[in-house]
């Protein structure tokens, strides 16, 4: 059973743990992109080398830029915002990245050969209309599978025009894909904007590209106008605050115990799982804060606690902690009440039905829910504790799903086996790695 992982017994306390964990991945590729499009050579360091970036890097290549990575470090010799190499009938694979197979959709979007974008099982049942039906507005042309999936084809044109666009659902990666269509296109391109992570617009405005925000309470309006070029990035890649979640709730859960995640990104677009936590009652402190070109970095320290409290989760934090529900329900499974999730019909559309795992999950651990298509209620339980095996499979793969679980039985005890454990190579190589330090 070499893809299955075993807990028989819940971890031990812990105090004064320090950890590192992986570089952002929303920032990573990221990374990966911008660098692809500037004039020189851009390095990083603390690069998150997971499969999501490897496949970014290699998407890159396919286009004729340049690169070099050496273990968590990455060099790339980007040609300018007009020096990708189109060749008819490219494949590019974004492998499980939503993020990657959206972003480098409005990277294309100038390319008069067709290119064909694929991804893995997962991917290729997620919604890529709500990218390709905008990117349609510039002058591109797509033909996707079942008129929703990938496999897709692009062929974009060299006469892009830009467009007014209100992107509603709060999706980063579409938001962020048509601002780089919008930088290779003549004249001015408007986006409204549903709150969501602004990783792309610190980077522009770092960066000093042509993209202005105005920020309103529900949404931003973003004005884009063509760069003429993009400089050189170095990039020291900040923590991941969702790889840092899975350890934070470890903590919380854990009566007696605390730890400190050193250099975490806690860019207030992405902070919703910490502000969730602290009305349930967590102890969560930032230590350290200070700015990195754009983004906020702090020490997170964490103390956990018996005291936890159920919450109605208020839906305009859902968009900032949209990775995280899976761990929320598990602070919320252990609350002493009823707590209430809704508007979280985003969290099916990820690499599996997520609110429908999170709900099984529970429910396999004996705690009580009443699910819809949109919201979850969690009837929480402080003396929960687990005695019976429970098996975990089946879910396509999905990385959070399996971490998740793995913090489950850890905090709750139990049997578990939990299946693909290779699933953390998408986003998270280290975590088990981590998980055993924090057991010596």
């Amino acid at each position: 059973m070499p893809n299955i992982f075993v807990i028989k017994k819940k971890i031990k306390n812990f105090n004064n743990k320090i950890i590192t964990v992986s570089g952002d991945k929303s920032l990573s590729i990221r990374w990966v992109l911008f660098a692809s499009l500037a004039e020189g050579k851009s390095k990083s360091s603390n690069l998150l080398v997971s499969e999501d970036v490897k496949a970014s890097i290699q998407a890159i290549k396919k286009l004729g830029i340049k690169t070099r990575l050496r273990k968590n470090s990455c060099e790339i010799h980007g040609k300018g915002l007009s020096g990708y190499n189109y060749k008819n009938n490219i494949i590019i694979n974004a492998k499980n990245s939503g993020t990657l197979g959206r972003l480098i959709l409005g990277l294309l979007v100038n390319s008069d050969k067709n290119i064909k974008l694929i991804g893995d099982k997962s991917l290729s049942k997620r919604d890529f209309k709500r990218i390709s039906k905008p990117l349609e507005k510039f002058g591109a042309k797509f033909k996707l599978t079942k008129n929703k999936y990938l496999p897709l084809r692009i062929l974009g044109t060299k006469n892009l025009k830009p467009i007014n666009y209100y992107e509603k659902k709060g999706s980063a990666q579409v938001k962020s894909s048509l601002i780089f269509a919008a930088l290779r296109t003549n004249g001015t391109t408007f986006i409204k904007a549903k709150k969501s992570r602004n990783h792309t617009e610190l980077l522009c405005r770092y960066l000093n590209l042509p993209v202005t925000v105005l920020r309103k309470k529900n949404f931003d309006i973003i004005k884009i106008k063509k760069a003429k070029k993009i400089k050189p990035l170095n990039y020291n890649i900040p923590a991941d605050i969702s790889s840092a979640a899975f350890f934070i709730v470890l903590t919380c859960l854990k009566n007696n115990s605390s730890m400190t995640i050193k250099n975490v990104n806690i860019n207030s677009s992405r902070i919703g799982v910490i502000i969730i936590l602290k009305r349930m009652g967590a102890k969560i402190i930032f230590k350290n804060k200070r700015k990195y070109k754009g983004e906020t970095i702090a020490d997170i320290f964490v103390k956990g606690t018996n005291s936890l409290k159920p919450i109605n989760c208020p839906e305009n934090l859902n968009s900032s902690s949209i990775d995280e529900f899976l761990l929320i329900f598990l602070v919320a499974a252990k609350a002493n009440g009823v707590s209430f999730f809704k508007s979280l019909s985003e969290l099916n559309k990820k690499e599996s039905p997520r609110l429908k795992w999170g709900s099984k999950i529970l429910n396999l651990m004996g705690i009580k829910t009443k699910l819809s298509n949109n919201s979850i209620k969690i009837f929480g339980n402080p003396k929960i504790n687990i005695k019976k095996k429970i098996i975990i499979k089946d879910y396509l793969k999905d990385h959070r799903v399996f971490m998740s679980s793995v913090i489950a039985a850890l905090s709750f005890g139990g049997h578990w086996h939990i299946h693909d454990k290779n699933s953390i190579n998408t986003s998270f190589p280290n975590f088990l790695r981590i998980l055993g330090e924090i057991q010596k």
